[in-house]
């Protein structure tokens, strides 16, 4: 159950300042006090949900990416899941809600309306965004291990259309005595993503690059077609590793992020390398210390 103190509408809203504390109970329950004693003209009403915390991409404690995973028991406004993202201030905060009808998502009879489906919206500590691999595999796995569904495949239902997470039960490849959430079997996630294509940057976009990256070899540059990312290819994946970035160059980019990528070295078990630099939506790197890799096949 989470506790809030929220502005009626004839009251000045809080502005970030008046966030100032959320406490995590043993009985699991959230309390996230919004306001201040300065700011005494307060609504209280209650949402009931849970919290978890989920470290993706990594099989040891305090590692990885961090996400939030909220499971909402009833819709909430922007506002409020702006607020609490905020406040948790980690580079994504997931909210899940059941929906409990598919009549209002597809008129199509050949969608598959058999698998549980959520709603899944995504919240770095600024502003929400669209689409966020590692804050879907967060949700995933939350309700994977929670019980909360049965089934092997999820449906969420997000800003970039739906998207499904399949659970794969493997055997012998991670050690699940190194988990400290309960899981009882190894598995990994597979995510159905949306292919997302890339374009040539535009010649003024190009010249900023080098420097904002200390001026590191650039082999080749691309932007999304979505988002307007800036993907930066460099000359190897040690490249990658090495690179101290000047996020105050980042934040005045025109693209909302820049990404670095490199070949990963012979033997590295790995095809490539990255990084993902955000200032602009209150997140510097998005792994800090931590590479995104794809495993090689």
């Amino acid at each position: 159950m989470w506790l809030l103190h929220l502005t009626p509408d004839n009251d000045p809203a809080p502005t970030l300042k008046d966030l100032h504390r959320v406490d995590i109970l043993p009985d699991s329950w959230v309390h996230i006090f919004i306001g201040s004693e300065e700011l005494p003209n307060r609504d209280k009403i209650q949402c009931r949900g849970s919290l978890d915390k989920v470290d993706a991409f990594t099989d040891s404690p305090f590692k990885g990416n961090p996400a939030a995973v909220c499971l909402l028991e009833e819709e909430r406004d922007e506002k409020w899941l702006q607020l609490v993202a905020t406040e948790f201030n980690i580079s994504q905060t997931c909210y899940l809600t059941r929906l409990i009808t598919n009549s209002n998502i597809h008129d199509d009879d050949s969608v598959n309306l058999i698998n549980p489906r959520f709603r899944l919206r995504w919240f770095t500590p600024v502003a929400e965004v669209k689409l966020c691999g590692h804050g879907t595999i967060a949700a995933a796995h939350v309700l994977f291990k929670s019980g909360t569904i049965t089934t092997a495949v999820i449906e969420f239902v997000t800003l970039s259309g739906l998207l499904t997470a399949k659970k794969v039960v493997e055997v012998g490849r991670l050690d699940s005595s190194k988990f400290s959430d309960g899981c009882t079997e190894e598995y990994s996630i597979e995510l159905d993503f949306p292919t997302v294509a890339v374009l040539e940057c535009a010649p003024l976009e190009i010249p900023s690059i080098p420097a904002t990256l200390n001026n590191v070899l650039v082999m080749n540059m691309k932007k999304t077609a979505t988002e307007g990312d800036i993907i930066v290819e460099l000359s190897s994946g040690e490249a990658v590793v090495n690179l101290q970035p000047q996020f105050d160059e980042i934040e005045k980019c025109s693209a909302r992020g820049v990404i670095v990528t490199g070949v990963a070295p012979t033997g590295s078990g790995f095809d490539f390398f990255s990084r993902f630099f955000c200032p602009k939506f209150g997140i510097n790197e998005l792994l800090p210390k931590i590479l995104a890799n794809s495993k090689a096949r």
